[in-house]
């Protein structure tokens, strides 16, 4: 009787082992990218996602590799929230969240650097945190909201330069110098050729359109796509060389970056140490995606950066993603999204316009 029970166990404990699961993906094409960055304990992957794009772009440009700071975006982009917020009477929305476009606008308006000049840690930790700055702009701005005293710079800037550092007026980069504005544009990068695409049926098709997120703190306008021709824009790009800046869902069930995927799944896949198969996914439609942002159920949660095409072991099409948090977590710092997740998950998406198909961009009247 032991003998039997004991070979019982023998065999159940074969079948459990070899009924893990493991993705396996193959890359079908994938576009250069710089190596992966750490947003660590900040609320900015909306910079780093975006800012990967434009490095991405300036490889595929020819201009060679450039590591750009984030925080001197980031920075930037506090200050104007903070004015925006004020103006607003204190409803405008001061936390770290932002979107693909707020990049480019500083890059527009203000100027970019390289992380050597301006790498944003002016306090004691080897990587970022902005657990105190995020309180000390939050406690500014509401201060001058409640004296009704427009935000003083001097104030600003101390908070600012405190945590991230004194930004140089100018600075010599590979035996130039610069300053914030002639670096960017020496660059060759131009804001104007950067769209943000999404798609959702409460507003009208082919037109610019608010999106109505949080982190759009600015409410700026988007072009609003049926879903297919979205998808068409993100293959396309890839298929041309282009990358995509991908806006979108992360707090999904389907969502496990350790075993890099992403699936549109009910099943729980996020907080599993190994899979035992792979997970079915639910078909998604207009109508299925439109639900899940009326419902709150999508939302803006986290950027990163599309730079490939890949299939797993059984042929389905996958997008390669690039994440913001280092490669300890699971060891490249990349993962793979199912197109099915792609099409429920995305909420915007960042392109160079030239990446759209000629059909659809005729559509959107882009020139």
């Amino acid at each position: 009787m032991k003998k039997i029970l004991l070979t019982a166990a023998l065999l159940c404990a074969c079948v459990g082992a070899s009924a893990q699961y493991k993705y396996e993906f193959t890359d079908v094409k994938v576009n250069a990218a710089t190596p992966v960055k750490n947003q660590a304990s900040t609320g900015t992957c909306w910079c780093f996602a975006t800012v990967s794009f434009l490095e991405s772009e300036l490889l595929r440009m020819g201009k060679g590799e450039y590591d750009l700071s984030e925080m001197f975006i980031v920075r930037n982009n506090y200050i104007r929230r903070m004015n925006d917020n004020y103006m607003r009477r204190g409803r405008g929305n001061v936390s770290q969240g932002s979107i693909a476009h707020m990049v480019t606008w500083v890059m527009d308006n203000v100027g970019l650097m390289p992380e050597e000049v301006y790498d944003g840690i002016n306090y004691d930790s080897a990587t970022h945190n902005h657990g105190e700055l995020a309180k000390w702009v939050k406690a500014v701005s509401d201060a001058a909201v409640e004296m009704k005293s427009p935000l003083k710079p001097e104030i600003v800037n101390g908070v600012m330069d405190a945590y991230l550092g004194e930004v140089p007026a100018t600075f010599t980069y590979k035996g130039k110098e610069y300053n914030a504005a002639s670096f960017a544009e020496s660059l060759g990068l131009n804001a104007d050729d950067y769209v943000e695409l999404t798609s959702f049926t409460h507003h009208p098709f082919y037109e610019l359109v608010p999106l109505e997120i949080p982190d759009n703190w600015d409410h700026a306008l988007m072009y609003n796509l049926p879903l297919n021709e979205l998808m068409q824009v993100i293959d396309n790009a890839v298929n041309t060389g282009y990358t995509v800046a991908w806006d979108g869902d992360v707090s999904e069930s389907g969502y496990a970056f350790q075993h890099y995927v992403a699936v549109n799944t009910d099943e729980d896949l996020r907080k599993a140490q190994t899979l035992t198969a792979k997970a079915v996914e639910k078909p998604v439609t207009q109508e299925s995606r439109q639900k899940g942002f009326e419902s709150f159920t999508t939302t803006d949660d986290h950027l990163e950066h599309l730079v490939g095409i890949a299939k797993d072991q059984d042929g389905v099409k996958y997008y390669k993603i690039k994440n913001s948090w280092g490669t300890q977590r699971n060891g490249t710092g990349y993962h793979y999204f199912s197109e099915e997740y792609m099409k429920a998950k995305t909420v915007s998406v960042m392109v160079h316009k030239n990446s759209i198909p000629k059909a659809i961009k005729a559509k959107l009247g882009i020139k």
